[in-house]
């Protein structure tokens, strides 16, 4: 069994780059990964295994505009020039569609990470029915009362330059400012984890840390319009076990501040298995922290214990 990656075609005709990592026996559940913003699926390959080993099927996609699914590392950054928060929407949907084909009746659970984990909190809303239970990494409730500012900055770079125009102000509005929470800094990127050896692997990796498309940004931050919104939190399933984790020094979700918001809105609206955890000093990055040894051991417990439960 082991690893595989290849291309697979999406129902609307994408193409996107595939990782499964399959148990040695047969499994007993599947996990799909979404990844975050300027990253890619490859990077999972450590979880993967740790699940492989406890009998659970693993697949990845590198998204739209992410990894090897773009024709050329130049592509990096851009999903489309109009609706890219639904590309990403409907490719992961139709990953999930591949997975219940060729996985059929086996318990399905999807964690994302970051942005992957704002499309998730999308996936739920829609197609939350069916999933044995949700884990939404470095989250949050709010993209932060600069949202509005944001997306209007975004648009007007539409406007001025192109879709695909990719967006150094929104970079110095987001990553660079959280970078500035941890100086002196040692790299530009060192708010994503306090392990340096992870922080340097992701600063050499040529699909990893790539600028990102002013149309990107813009459908993301329309997309956080709508976290807590009560209606659409009515229509995820009361009986999804979802768990939130963050870590305590992450400025994309505030420290956690984001994530328990969210999680309280959840239970508002009926969630009645909802379980959040912070780890203290963990930055962005928890499968790639200090920690991840004690994040990934208790993801294992958090998903055989959902089996478990009738």
């Amino acid at each position: 069994m082991g690893e595989t990656a290849q291309f697979m075609t999406l129902p609307e005709g994408r193409r996107a780059w595939l990782h499964a990592w399959l148990p040695q026996t047969q499994p007993k559940a599947v996990v799909q990964i979404v990844h975050g913003m300027a990253e890619h699926a490859g990077r999972y390959a450590a979880l993967a295994a740790a699940l492989n080993a406890r009998g659970f099927a693993v697949y990845a996609q590198d998204l739209p505009g992410h990894g090897q699914t773009v024709e050329s590392i130049a592509a990096l950054g851009h999903v489309a020039d109009e609706g890219s928060w639904e590309t990403l929407l409907s490719a992961v949907h139709g990953v999930r569609a591949h997975i219940e084909q060729r996985h059929a009746g086996l318990p399905l659970f999807l964690l994302g990470h970051s942005m992957g984990s704002f499309i998730a909190q999308h996936h739920l809303v829609e197609h939350g029915a069916g999933l044995a239970g949700v884990v939404l990494s470095a989250t949050s409730g709010t993209l932060g009362p600069l949202r509005a500012v944001g997306l209007a900055l975004n648009r007007a770079q539409i406007k001025l330059f192109a879709p695909d125009h990719r967006s150094a102000l929104t970079e110095a509005l987001t990553f660079k400012t959280f970078n500035k929470a941890f100086k002196p800094n040692r790299t530009a990127s060192d708010w994503l984890s306090r392990d340096t050896a992870e922080v340097d692997a992701y600063l050499a990796d040529p699909y990893c840390g790539f600028r990102c498309s002013a149309s990107l940004w813009a459908g993301l931050l329309q997309a956080g319009s709508v976290l807590l919104d009560a209606e659409r939190l009515k229509r995820i399933p009361a009986s999804l076990p979802v768990l939130l984790i963050a870590g305590s020094t992450d400025p994309v979700c505030d420290g956690g501040r984001g994530t328990h918001l969210l999680a309280e809105h959840y239970r508002k609206r009926g969630l009645t298995t909802v379980t959040t955890v912070v780890y203290e000093g963990a930055r962005h990055e928890l499968l790639n922290e200090t920690c991840s040894a004690e994040v990934t051991a208790d993801l294992l417990d958090w998903f055989d214990e959902r089996l478990q439960t009738p």
